[in-house]
């Protein structure tokens, strides 16, 4: 990813409109996140939208990572990916899919995970990553209880 492309502070913006479905970040966090990111998609400097993504090799506190890193030697995870409100419904998303599976096919990573909230459920991404084939492959329930997500994972 060449980071002069890369609008931090709209990314961020983007980001943090849409913290329950992800987390809110600072900059700082931002910056680290993009920094090790396997992949990076962006679309208009990712003012527009965003998908970043590690391999197994990343340093990650988070839960979902964690949840793949104890169970696959080799993987690519999907930490977030964000349209903007305005871009959605156009392909925006499945092109950054689209570009994160060509680049995980040329690493030779076997699979791409992700998480999707069951509870509170999230039906427009259930839909979406159904549509591109992936599956469920397990579940955790976070934050005592208050959230439960389903893993879900594509062959490359």
């Amino acid at each position: 990813m060449n980071q002069e492309t890369v609008d931090e502070g709209a990314m961020l913006a983007l980001n943090n409109e849409h913290r329950e479905e992800t987390s809110e970040l600072d900059g700082a966090q931002l910056h680290a996140l993009l920094a090790q990111g396997f992949h990076v998609g962006l679309r208009n400097a990712g003012r527009d939208a965003f998908l970043i993504a590690f391999d197994q090799d990343a340093i990650s506190a988070s839960p979902n990572f964690q949840w793949f890193k104890s169970r696959y030697e080799r993987f690519v995870y999907i930490d977030r990916v964000i349209v903007a409100p305005g871009q959605r419904g156009r392909g925006v998303a499945r092109g950054l899919y689209a570009e994160l599976f060509a680049a995980a096919a040329r690493a030779r990573h076997p699979f791409v995970g992700c998480e999707v909230n069951f509870e509170p459920p999230n039906p427009v991404s259930d839909a979406f990553h159904e549509a591109l084939g992936f599956a469920e492959v397990g579940r955790a329930s976070l934050f005592g209880g208050e959230k439960i997500v389903r893993y879900l994972v594509k062959p490359v």
